[in-house]
């Protein structure tokens, strides 16, 4: 129940004031740290001859991009930028990589420096030394090369079990360098704005109808074909002996890779392969500026994959054209039933994609349809391959050039210099549209807690169901939120937002893992409704792994220990110590601050499910051990999470939890039950402490172990025995067994008045 208007009010206006001073901060922070590119943070870590040779010192900033000029004897030899000023560089963990890298005025990479990164890799087996190799070996790329080849004139050296971060790391260097090198016009390379004065357009008044035989011919379909021998011999070429002991089975001259592609939003195409009808359905899904391709294949390699089922991604083909990165959802995907061609073959799969016009697709230009291969070596471990199919619209489809005036030069932002189309198909969006089933799972789990905290006398009428219901909400936070989806909660990330205020506050950054966004907009409203509980007590895995542990040692019959209220009382203050501790510890370097949050068990328990070196998962069971005879040891005294949560919880607006005038004096049933005993013996609940388990609510209703409620049945059926009437059921409904009291059905039931919800301590 809602506190009275008051206090209401007052807390409300506190809340709002708070959270206004929190917004204009944030947009103060944010306006002033986009004037400020990121590279000049980290020249002092790095020395100017790493990043160009026979370098002696670092210039001054070039006022064409967020560059450095380096200096040899007062003059410049090459530039030095940081990829993270160009491009969003998230890596596997979401958090950004950095990286330091020189050019020179032929737009030849000079040297490569890994500056910082948070990746989870470092901490499994594999040492970062050897990923600052792999990025060290960037040197002498050529970025003309790249440019021309739109990336693909080199093969990254991937290193296994780090496949993502080094492609990504790959994808940053390669772009970011690309950009530079426009943006100064080195090498020749002109910015985009200066290129061809004419622009193709794609002719949509060809639509004359063609058979399968004639579109092949004059390349409207482009065809792809990879036999079995020569798959088995690309991936022997990896140099990974597992790949020989897990070859494709012959015949070697059978098709693997049997690929068609054509751009069948050009009406001849489109009416030629997929009929008058065909072409006239497509039309109808197709919005203004979007387009569609024809993949159809026949080897032994599927297309489509099985990734668009579990998730509703195509993670084996993508789109790409310049700078764009296109992939594929099931909602931009149509089935075919055959192809109309005459003449076409029959194909196992063929099916449309969409590509949409906030992609800045143009049909009229070049693009090429990149294949991702897969080979499975072990239990969890996979090779991978890549392969490509150029794709460009013959001229009889083509309308005559426009001239086109050249733009004026774009200003080069810390985002880097993308255009309008680049900017909308962001890094982060991709990433959300790819886990967008895992979204929705847990925006469905955190619908269903709100109705049980919005709906808690329903949900804790029937302690059995009740007990049930939370168990499984556990399990649920165990097994998705934290070892599924690692969306664990860590204090780095309360650090990191306070640290990004006050230094280069950017959205990207923290939208990069979408479920530990949506987790902590969970966590900033529930704040302000249940206080910290809703999180620590139902939405953080490690809490959840204590208190299963916990059940199961109580199955086992393990005893509990329950501390005295004095000492307990002092072992609160430990989590806000580490908690401050760690804060004072981030304002003077963030790194030290992160090293030493490693009294968190978080990352060796939920992220990398104990898979690291035995001193963590010893430190991991030393903080688990105490929770199998004291529920939630670790929650109670040495989170900083919870510590730093409890602090803006304060301004909470609604007091929920029930109570009865009679709690604490004289009944101790809810205090003495309480798992985390945040109830004072006076028997208010500090909601600083409290859970919001919601156990307290089940003793509220019980009818055997609430005095209030036994008292109260009591003096019901004294009335009924004097006066002779009965329930008007004839039955009095049960609870767990016990009667079930509707106090508000008869003026005999006792003082509804004595129900308060003056439970939290101020």
């Amino acid at each position: 129940m809602p506190l009275g208007f008051k206090d209401w009010c007052r807390d409300f206006i506190a809340a709002s004031l708070v959270a206004l001073v929190a917004i204009l901060l944030a947009a103060a922070f944010t306006d002033s740290a986009g004037a400020a590119p990121l590279v000049s943070e980290f020249l002092d870590k790095a020395k100017p001859s790493d990043l160009v040779p026979g370098a002696d010192a670092y210039g001054p900033l070039s006022d064409k991009a967020p560059v450095v000029a380096a200096m040899k004897n007062g003059k410049r030899i090459g530039w030095i930028f940081l990829t993270s000023d160009f491009v969003p560089t998230a890596g596997y963990s979401g958090k950004p990589i950095h990286i330091l890298a020189g050019i020179s005025d032929d737009a030849v990479i000079t040297g490569v420096r890994l500056m910082q990164h948070h990746e989870p890799i470092v901490l499994i087996g594999i040492p970062e030394a050897r990923i600052k190799a792999v990025t060290e070996k960037y040197a002498g790329l050529d970025l003309r090369k790249e440019a021309v080849s739109q990336g693909s004139a080199h093969d990254p050296d991937i290193v296994s079990g780090a496949t993502v971060t080094i492609m990504i790391i790959d994808d940053s260097i390669v772009r970011a360098g690309i950009k530079v090198a426009k943006a100064l016009s080195l090498g020749g390379l002109a910015p985009d704005s200066q290129l061809a004065s004419a622009k193709r357009q794609m002719d949509r008044t060809n639509d004359q109808v063609k058979d399968w035989q004639t579109l092949a011919g004059d390349g409207s379909i482009r065809h792809f074909t990879l036999d079995v021998d020569q798959i088995n011999s690309d991936f022997k070429g990896l140099g990974d002996p597992r790949s020989e002991e897990h070859v494709e089975p012959g015949p070697g001259n059978d098709a693997y890779i049997d690929l068609w592609v054509a751009l069948v939003s050009q009406p001849s195409i489109g009416k030629s392969l997929l009929g008058d009808n065909g072409f006239r359905n497509l039309q109808a899904a197709l919005k203004e500026g979007d387009e569609a391709i024809l993949v159809a294949g026949n080897g032994r390699w599927s297309f489509k994959g099985s990734g668009y089922v579990r998730g509703g991604i195509f993670d084996r083909i993508q789109v790409i054209q310049g700078e764009i990165s296109n992939r594929f959802h099931d909602r931009d995907h149509l089935r075919m039933n055959q192809i109309a061609a005459d003449g076409a073959p029959a194909m196992k799969e063929a099916d449309l994609f969409i590509i949409r016009k906030a992609s800045g697709f143009d049909p009229a230009e070049p693009f090429r349809l990149q294949m991702l291969v897969q080979r499975p070596v072990g239990a969890i471990d996979k090779l991978f391959r890549n392969y490509e199919l150029s794709y460009d619209l013959p001229k009889p489809y083509l309308a005559a050039v426009t001239p086109q005036a050249p733009a004026a030069s774009p200003s080069v932002t810390t985002e880097g210099p993308d255009s309008a189309a680049t900017i909308r198909n962001a890094l982060w969006t991709k990433i959300w549209q790819a886990k967008k089933g895992d979204v929705a799972v847990l925006a469905a789990g955190l619908a269903g807690l709100t109705l049980i905290f919005f709906f808690q006398t329903f949900a804790t009428r029937n302690e059995r169901v009740f007990s049930i219901l939370r168990t499984s909400f556990l399990v649920f936070t165990l097994v998705f939120i934290g070892w599924y989806a690692n969306a664990q909660l860590s204090v780095v990330n309360v650090l990191a937002v306070i640290s990004a205020l006050f230094s280069n506050f950017r959205w990207e950054t923290f939208l990069m893992d979408p479920l530990i966004f949506i987790m902590w907009f969970a966590v900033a409203a529930a704040l302000l409704f249940w206080a910290r509980g809703a999180y620590c007590g139902w939405l953080c895995p490690f809490g959840a792994l204590q208190e299963l542990s916990n059940k199961i040692a109580r199955l086992c019959r393990v005893p509990q220990i329950t501390l005295p209220w004095g000492l307990h009382e002092r072992l609160w203050p430990i989590k806000y110590i580490i908690f401050l501790g760690l804060f004072g510890m981030s304002l003077y370097s963030f790194d030290m601050a992160e090293h030493y949050a490693e009294i968190e068990p978080f990352k060796t328990a939920i992220i990398l499910k104990f898979d690291r070196p035995w001193p963590y998962v010893l430190f991991a069971l030393a903080m688990l051990a105490p929770g199998l005879f004291i529920e939630r040891f670790y929650c109670r005294y040495v989170c900083p999470l919870g510590g730093g949560l409890a602090i803006p919880a304060r301004l909470h607006m609604f007091r929920w939890l029930k109570r009865y005038k009679e709690c604490g004096n004289p009944c101790q049933v809810c205090a003495k039950e309480c798992p985390v005993q945040a109830i004072h013996p006076t028997g208010e609940i500090n909601p600083n402490e409290c859970i919001s388990c919601l156990h307290c609510q089940v003793l509220y209703q019980h009818t055997s172990k609430c005095p209030v409620v036994v008292g109260r049945i009591k003096k019901r059926e004294r009335f009924e025995r004097q006066t002779g009437i009965a329930p008007q059921s004839g039955t009095t409904p049960k609870i767990d067994g016990q009667p079930k009291v509707n106090f508000k059905s008869h003026p005999a039931a006792g003082d509804t008045a004595g129900m308060t919800n003056q439970g939290a301590v101020q």
